[in-house]
């Protein structure tokens, strides 16, 4: 399957998404949590950051999708994640995994692993990230950068979706997406989104969102969601002077996506 068959379905997702306007909980890192809200309602989601696990048993049950993102994990924020995590799996409501410098520590890395026991729909992560969450082990990372190119992590990504039963997202210069069978590219995107702190983070939401509107084909919601993103970048980018610009018309190009655009500019190619 090539562009011209993924476009309509990339437009489907994002429709269902303004239309039903899901309900996300995003238990998010502290740099990233108004970007992500910002992405969330420009795409037509509902975004809510609520991370006291005092309110995870009675908010959690009326979500339609979570994201959880350690980016600033924290001994007090742990529990709510899990929590989440846990009640999210037992109502099958889908919930999307960001182990954002998940080798940078032991901790870190313990609590990643616990989560991913907790049966995430999605985990995405640059390719360092999967690499490191792939083989468990202490691989060097940059903080929350990534050494790796995103093609570098494709065997990894493999092996950990069949590993977990998740669908693996691995974002780079082409973003990655398997379910430790087909592997998808995405090439929308532009370098520049790089340089703005928090737009991985956001893309993980924005993967949560248009998992609630499709938590039966994951794959698919997944890719849809990353390609959608990938082609507000490239709009913003035309549009801005630099990083700071670029934030802003990123977000007003997703709020202003019509058909045209998205059938016309969805590049996403089977690589396996």
């Amino acid at each position: 399957m090539e562009s011209k068959e993924w476009s309509s379905g990339v437009w489907t997702h994002l429709t269902a998404v303004r239309r039903r306007s899901p309900l996300v909980q995003c238990i998010t890192n502290l740099v990233s949590m108004d970007l992500v809200a910002n992405t969330l309602l420009s795409a037509g989601a509902s975004p809510a950051m609520v991370h006291s696990i005092a309110e995870v048993p009675d908010f959690t049950p009326h979500i339609h999708a979570l994201c959880v993102n350690v980016g600033t994990l924290t001994p007090d924020w742990l529990p709510s994640m899990k929590a989440a995590a846990e009640l999210a799996s037992q109502l099958k409501k889908p919930w999307v995994l960001d182990p954002a410098a998940v080798s940078c520590s032991g901790f870190r890395l313990k609590a990643c692993l616990e989560l991913v026991e907790l049966k995430p729909s999605v985990i995405k992560g640059n390719g360092s990230e999967i690499i490191a969450l792939s083989s468990a082990s202490r691989s060097h990372t940059k903080g929350a950068d990534s050494s790796h190119e995103s093609t570098e992590a494709i065997e990894a990504a493999k092996s950990l979706a069949l590993s977990s039963g998740a669908v693996v997202a691995v974002s780079g210069a082409v973003d990655i997406v398997t379910d430790g069978k087909r592997v998808i590219g995405v090439h929308n995107g532009t370098k520049m989104m790089q340089k703005i702190t928090a737009t991985g983070c956001s893309l993980a939401g924005l993967v949560a969102a248009f998992l609630a509107v499709d938590p039966l084909q994951p794959l698919e919601a997944t890719v849809s969601a990353m390609s959608v993103f990938g082609i507000a970048g490239e709009l913003g980018e035309a549009m801005a002077n630099g990083p700071a610009s670029l934030r802003m018309h990123l977000i007003d190009s997703l709020y202003g996506l019509d058909e045209t655009t998205v059938l016309n500019r969805v590049r996403i190619t089977s690589l396996g």
